[in-house]
């Protein structure tokens, strides 16, 4: 081996280490982020849901406010997540139902995994999820270090199987409470793009992106752009 292959490997090690410490630098800061925002949220958490509990009231909705579901979060674990209930108690059972029952809906459902016009969505839920406030109870999976602030939202494991290689990429990002996907149109977006979407993220991440990508939440949320 000469002289210039091994001061060549050596810049390749100097370089994966300074990668690797970027890394860690950036991963170490976003946590901290995570911790501040996920304990301020945990706050503004309690008056929201009693809100909430009394407009659900106010409907003669008597059921829980709060959804748990598990997701797939980061290398592929089970996360449960939390978010504020926008559609009816049985919700899956009723889309078990409707898929069943009519070819179209189950078509719209297999391909984009919504439905655009979801009658399983009540009248709270329609603008708790146009403001994205459904999402909100999510800052104590922020806290608790399952999600993240920024990173691919946490998909179902149900769509683990129409997700093919890009599953490979995401599963090694925190699942976010927004990410490329909110800030692109979410609902406006097909399943396909938003898995192109959280490849391009997952892979090219870092503090620059997070930070633009938080302020277009921000502007995205505030004009209700792609909310369903």
């Amino acid at each position: 081996m000469d002289e210039m292959s091994v001061l060549e490997m050596e810049n390749i090690e100097d370089n994966k280490l300074l990668l690797k410490i970027k890394f860690y630098i950036y991963s170490f800061f976003k946590r901290f982020i995570d911790i501040i925002a996920g304990l301020f949220g945990s706050i503004l958490l309690i008056p929201l849901c009693i809100i909430i509990k009394i407009m659900s009231i106010c409907h003669k909705d008597f059921a829980p406010i709060i959804f748990k579901q598990d997701r797939i979060g980061r290398n592929g674990k089970t996360i449960k997540i939390y978010k504020f209930r926008s559609m009816v108690p049985n919700a899956e059972e009723i889309l078990e139902k409707l898929m069943e029952e009519n070819e179209e809906i189950r078509k719209e459902y297999l391909t984009n995994k919504k439905l655009e016009d979801d009658p399983r969505i009540t009248k709270i839920g329609k603008f708790i999820r146009r403001y994205s406030i459904d999402e909100f109870p999510q800052l104590l999976n922020v806290l608790k270090g399952d999600m993240t602030l920024v990173g691919p939202r946490p998909y179902l494991f149900r769509e683990k199987k129409d997700m093919g290689n890009f599953y490979n990429y995401i599963i090694t990002c925190k699942p976010g409470i927004t990410g490329l996907w909110q800030i692109s149109g979410r609902s406006d977006i097909s399943f396909n793009n938003r898995l192109k979407l959280d490849k391009k993220y997952a892979l090219e991440r870092n503090s620059k992106e997070d930070i633009k990508i938080l302020l277009k939440t921000a502007g995205a949320v505030i004009g209700t752009r792609g909310a369903k």
